[in-house]
This record gives C-alpha cells, structure tokens and sequence, in this order.
C-alpha cells in the first residue's frame, strides 16, 4: 500500500500536477482533469522568462495546510527564478480581494489562490483579466454558481477521498459489530459552503453506508462547520450533547481541523477512549501520533495526500498559463490511509 501510495502521487506529478479543495460537485473515478483551459484565461501573457513576482493568496493563511503549500508553492516559484509573496486574507473577503487588488497594482507576474468565498470568484477573475495576469485556484475552484471552473483548477480528488475514509470506518465497524452496537454513532463533520468539501463528505457517508449498510441511519450524524478547529469543537459538541444516549464515536469529517476539533470536543466529554476519528490530510493527524503517541489520541487514521504536490502543482500549471501552453482545467491528487503504524514510511518527512 505504501508503495502505491509513493507511485499514485509521483503520477499525479508527472501527469502535470500541473495539481481545502475546488471540484464540481459529480462524483468522479480517480481522474487528474476535466476540460482544457484557454491560454487566454489570465488575459494578456507575461513572457515567462521575465522576471517578476507571483502572489500566493490563500483564505486562511494560518492553518497549517496552507502554510505548508504556500512554503511548497514558493520553492516552485523561486526555481524558476522569480519572487513569492504569500498572503493570508484571514478568511476575510474584504481582506482577500484587498490582496487581489495589490497584486495588481504591483503587475504581478501571476497569482495562485484560494478563495474564502466563492461566490466573488467571477469579480476575482474578471478583475484578473482585464489587468492581463494569470490566475491559477488551488484547494478551492474559481467558479460560477452553477459550479463550473473559470481558471485552472489545482486540489485533491475529493469524492474518493472521502471515499477512502469512509472504508476505513465501515470495515472496523464491521469487524467490532458496530451496526448493532446502540451506543455507537458516527458523526461527519460537513461544510456545506465550501465546494471542493462537500465531495468528501458524501465520499465518507455513501462508501460507509455502502459497505455497513446494517448501520442504523437514525445514528448518523452531520456536523457543519467553518472548516477551521474551533467551530468544528463547537459543532461536534452541540452534537455530542444532543445524543448522550450515543457513548462510542466514529468520526469523520471534510478537512483535518474539524475533525482535530470534533476529538478535542470528544476528550472535554470524556468519550475519547471509546472514539475512532479518522483525519483528512494527515498534517494534524501526524502531530496527534508524534506528541502523543498511537493510544494518547482517538485519532487512529487520515487520509494522507501532500500539500506539497498541490501547492507546486498550482505553481507548474501557473507557469504554463504564462507559456501561453494550453492547461487542463482540473488536476487532482489522490491519497492513501495512514496510521500510527505506517505514517512516518508513507509521509517521510511530512511526518515530522
């Protein structure tokens, strides 16, 4: 598994990965693109042996995903001889389109982002156009409301993803009898205002019940949530309170800080012994197993796929915008379940 691990991601690379999270809201196979995008896409091209400088404008700058793309994105950029500036719009929409506006004035050379809201995406990438500067998404799509990609789009292949993590909790529910276990629940933490999110949720849910189809659905729970640690501690709480009745947790959830937050709220009610949470990216997953060790954390597995690959990925795709080369409007990763057993081999040193 490992090694299938190493050869999916080292194929998702070679394939121009050229690629939380912008997908269509279809739930496809293991597929890297969807589409071509037009040369045209950041409007008039800046040659792309000028030197200049590409802005990384990312809605939440802070959370460790982004920090660790933005780190990736910016050896990417500065292989190629250019300048990085990374920016963090504070899951601000007002502090985002600020970051945009002064890319702008300061002619960058491109720009790679993910945006807090998506509903701006059409003003974002008109505004782009007009100033003739390449925009590439990564994490979270530059869309219509209808859900359509308007510029490159770089992230994880969400629905199978989320299928991965759903596998894993029925097949050990299975094996414990979970089904008709009347203290066992299983809770999602959701966000349903982020589109490249809700795949990974419906992953989760359709292959578990898919695989447990005996699992009463009147204990499935969902929990929405911002995406960041703190609201995902609220709503798992809020869900945990409601159903006393429901002493051993199953958690899921569509990014790695809901879930992070849904086991601190587990460990406050003093259920975490009796919990199984499994991650989404393994970037807190890892910290959880390196500081606390295999039995410290109810957190006993992730989906494991690299921020790194995203963020030189949007990167590559950048640059072949500027090349004027014609770029697949969908690139995506897809990932492999680690565990306190084999986390350090899978991730190497995304594991420290």
């Amino acid at each position: 598994m490992k090694k299938t691990a190493a050869i999916i991601l080292a194929a998702a690379m070679a394939m121009g990965l050229t690629a939380c999270s912008g997908f269509t809201d279809e739930k496809p196979a293991a597929t890297t693109t969807a589409g071509t995008a037009e040369t045209t896409t950041g409007g008039t091209q800046t040659e792309a042996g000028a030197k200049g400088v590409v802005y990384g404008i990312y809605k939440a700058g802070d959370q460790t995903w982004f920090i660790d793309e933005g780190a990736a994105a910016q050896k990417a950029v500065e292989e190629k001889g250019d300048e990085f500036i990374y920016v963090d719009a504070k899951m601000n929409p007002e502090e985002y389109l600020k970051a945009i506006d002064n890319a702008i004035a300061n002619k960058a050379k491109g720009i790679v982002t993910c945006i807090p809201d998506q509903t701006m995406s059409q003003a974002v990438v008109d505004k782009c156009k007009e100033a003739g500067i390449p925009i590439v998404s990564a994490d979270d799509a530059l869309q219509t409301d209808a859900g359509e990609k308007i510029a490159p789009w770089v992230g994880i292949n969400a629905y199978v993803i989320g299928q991965a993590n759903g596998q894993w909790l029925a097949d050990y529910a299975n094996k414990n009898n979970l089904a008709g276990d009347p203290e066992c629940g299983l809770m999602i933490l959701t966000m349903d205002t982020v589109s490249s999110c809700v795949p990974r949720a419906e992953g989760e849910l359709d292959k578990f019940t898919e695989i447990s189809p005996d699992f009463p659905k009147e204990r499935i729970f969902k929990a929405d949530h911002d995406g960041t640690t703190d609201k995902g501690n609220v709503a798992a709480t809020s869900v945990i309170t409601a159903h006393p009745e429901i002493k051993k947790w199953l958690v899921t959830g569509a990014n790695e800080e809901g879930t992070v937050g849904a086991v601190r709220a587990l460990e406050s009610a003093g259920l975490d012994a009796n919990a199984i949470a499994v991650g989404l990216g393994a970037y807190m997953a890892k910290d959880e197993w390196n500081n606390k060790g295999a039995d410290g954390t109810c957190m006993k597995a992730a989906a494991y796929f690299s921020s790194d690959s995203v963020g030189a990925g949007s990167v590559n795709v950048l640059y072949d915008v500027i090349s004027g080369k014609e770029v697949p409007m969908e690139t995506a990763v897809d990932a492999v379940i680690v565990t306190p057993e084999n986390y350090k081999e899978v991730m190497g040193k995304a594991a420290e």
